[in-house]
């Protein structure tokens, strides 16, 4: 059981019957009245996010997480399959329950898969910036540093991506999964 005093961003707790993440949190001590703590949750089955307050000191369940480093092998049709990179064994996910990490996430690339109680899956954590490779995009004009033009680019994971006008196909370039955006070559 933890307090709304032992809130952080990332904890995972159960509340109403399912399993939420705390994106954000305030505590509140208004003038009259009793604190409070004003929080943005996430829900970790359905991808929902709600607000949400707590009375200062209400205590809850911990919901405990498992992170299990998977290699992504391949889509079948709506499914796609993971391998545990220790033992090997291999999961199904559904397209739906990671239809947003999907467009950074590419074959033999090995990512985290979420576990509750160890038999639940509630989807893929990916890391801050992925290196993805450019299969397409138009050549770049000589000459045009002054202004700060962008062209689009198509990675190799079908993602659509706005980059600097002396970025070339084929070259390998660091994404930020937060929003889609360019970051910087990969050295």
């Amino acid at each position: 059981m933890i307090s709304t005093s032992d809130f952080k961003t990332g904890l995972t707790i159960l509340y109403d019957g399912n399993i939420y993440q705390i994106i954000e949190f305030m505590h509140v001590k208004p003038g009259k009245g009793s604190a409070f703590v004003r929080t943005k949750l996430r829900n970790l089955r359905s991808g929902a996010v709600i607000d949400n307050t707590f009375n200062a000191g209400v205590k809850m369940d911990k919901a405990q997480i498992d992170r299990v480093q998977m290699q992504y092998i391949y889509a079948n049709g709506d499914m796609h399959v993971f391998m545990n990179t220790e033992t090997y064994e291999q999961i199904e996910i559904p397209e739906a329950q990671i239809e947003n990490e999907l467009k950074f996430i590419y074959e033999g690339m090995n990512v985290d898969v979420n576990f509750y109680d160890s038999k639940e899956i509630l989807g893929v954590s990916l890391p801050d910036k992925v290196v993805l490779t450019i299969v397409e995009t138009v050549p770049g004009v000589k000459g045009d540093t002054k202004t700060n033009a962008s062209k689009d680019a198509i990675m190799q994971t079908g993602l659509l991506v706005k980059v600097p006008m002396f970025i070339e196909e084929g070259e390998k370039i660091i994404v930020s999964t937060q929003d889609g955006s360019y970051y910087s070559r990969d050295k």
